[in-house]
């Protein structure tokens, strides 16, 4: 299961993923370029202590993201407002990605084109959207509710 963040807008989500993708032994893909200065400095103040945790890889572009060998394995998997399915009617297998789109202007078409299954997080009909971090939050816990992939509890 990995995470990927689609030229990220906001330090703060991209911070939140990574400690997300820290806590849960979850990938994280980041695809340039991002809406900020994405240097060690930022990086490691987004990080904040989780950063040796996390599984980090970072992209130029959207081109070099779909070159990866990771793309190679797996459905990539669009979370967007425009989705066509509703994401926990939706089967998770292990190899996934799930992929967010910019917090302001979501993803392009090209994205939507790639991706194997565009999602959706139900919301009421009043509202707009979720932040970007606590919907990756959500369908990575559904995806890993679903393929048995938490790290194991241990009390």
């Amino acid at each position: 299961m990995r995470l990927a963040l689609f030229q990220p807008g906001i330090p703060q989500n991209l911070g939140a993923a990574i400690r997300l993708s820290a806590c849960l032994g979850v990938a994280l893909e980041v695809i340039e370029p991002c809406a900020f200065p994405l240097d060690d400095k930022s990086l490691k103040r987004a990080a904040l202590d989780y950063g040796p945790l996390a599984h980090l890889t970072r992209h130029p572009s959207w081109n070099a993201f779909l070159a990866a060998p990771e793309r190679q394995a797996g459905r990539l998997l669009l979370f967007t407002t425009k989705g066509a399915q509703s994401f926990h009617a939706f089967s998770f297998a292990a190899g996934d990605t799930l992929l967010f789109g910019n917090e302001s202007r979501g993803a392009p078409p090209q994205v939507h084109a790639a991706a194997d299954a565009r999602l959706v997080i139900p919301l009421r009909a009043e509202a707009r959207s979720m932040n970007l971090a606590v919907t990756a939050a959500m369908a990575l816990g559904e995806a890993l509710r679903q393929t048995d992939g938490f790290p194991p509890f241990e009390a």
